[in-house]
């Protein structure tokens, strides 16, 4: 698993819990908010398998 793998799931996980508390307190910033951070964190997630990817790729050369 790359560093970027990780990152973005925290990411993700954290933008969940963004979004989520902004929707029981009302917040419509703070869902925006969290529903930001789990897009970039899913972008980031899949940067980073596709970074792995082409690192096993070369390696198989």
């Amino acid at each position: 698993m790359h560093k970027d793998e990780a990152k973005g799931t925290a990411k993700k996980m954290g933008g969940t819990v963004k979004d989520k508390l902004g929707q029981v307190t009302g917040d419509d910033k703070m869902r925006a908010e969290g529903k930001a951070d789990k897009t970039e964190g899913r972008i980031q997630k899949g940067f980073g398998k596709a970074k792995d990817a082409v690192w096993e790729a070369l390696k198989r050369r």
